[in-house]
């Protein structure tokens, strides 16, 4: 059987520099995962979480699937698994039945509150060799690569 011819192409510089951003993203993104693995929940279902801590009153459904750091189409799905949990409430509201609100309960806050300073060591052990000013700057250029959520 004969090989397929492979392609000298190189790629050019910034396709290099996005391979090796997703390569790096992949990598630092499996310890993160293991140790919310540990506590029972995906690191999706972490996002929202978090979201919800940061906006006691609740949001939309739909607002926190645009507050995502990776888009999830099935937020449902992921709400369904946090309520069954008792780590979030949902409640329609009553103006608009199609509008489901979601609040983090104190189960979720607890669950969050453990998780911090262990999901913390984990990126100081990933990132921290390069120093606060450093981890900053590349965070600073990253985010100007790509636009706010809309």
């Amino acid at each position: 059987m004969a090989r397929p011819k492979q392609s000298n192409r190189l790629p050019c510089p910034e396709e290099e520099l996005f391979l090796e951003l997703y390569r790096a993203a992949d990598a630092l993104s499996r310890r993160p995962a293991q140790l919310l693995r540990t506590h029972g929940i995906s690191p999706n279902q972490y996002n929202v979480l978090r979201i919800l801590r940061g906006t006691p009153e609740g949001l939309l459904c739909g607002e926190i699937g645009l507050r995502m750091v990776t888009r999830d189409p099935d937020i449902t799905r992921l709400l369904d698994g946090l309520e069954k949990r008792e780590l979030i409430t949902r409640c329609r509201e009553s103006d608009d039945r199609r509008c489901v609100h979601a609040r983090i309960t104190r189960e979720g806050l607890a669950l969050l509150g453990s998780l911090d300073e262990p999901m913390r060591g984990v990126h100081r052990r990933q990132l921290g060799h390069l120093g606060e000013k450093r981890v900053r700057a590349i965070a600073a250029e990253v985010r100007a690569c790509h636009p706010p959520p809309e």
